[in-house]
């Protein structure tokens, strides 16, 4: 596999991650851990930066969500997942009390 396929398989991979969220779906922990690793090592690499990487991200991400990445998390979010991390969280599900007390 070349660093250019590589970087394809990421891109693949962040679209079915956005996509699944956007249609209400889960994604697997372990889904978006090896994704990061494969970021990690494009940059390790000398291939990418990761302000290369979280822009070709927020892409993929608009392409799913019709917005942005600072849109739906703030202008910060990079502080808050800091490289390499993706911002590929499902929705928390609404928790109602089975009980008054």
């Amino acid at each position: 596999m070349s660093v250019e396929d590589l970087e394809q398989e990421v891109r693949a991979r962040w679209h079915a991650m956005f996509s699944a969220l956007a249609a209400g779906e889960d994604v697997p922990p372990a889904q978006r851990l090896r994704t990061e690793g494969m970021m990690e090592a494009l940059v390790l690499l000398g291939h990418s930066s990761a302000e290369d990487l979280f822009a070709a991200m927020d892409e993929v991400y608009e392409q799913a969500f019709e917005t942005s990445l600072a849109v739906d998390y703030g202008d910060d979010w990079r502080e808050f997942y800091p490289f390499p991390q993706i911002p590929a969280m499902g929705v928390r599900a609404p928790v109602y009390p089975s009980t008054t007390d």
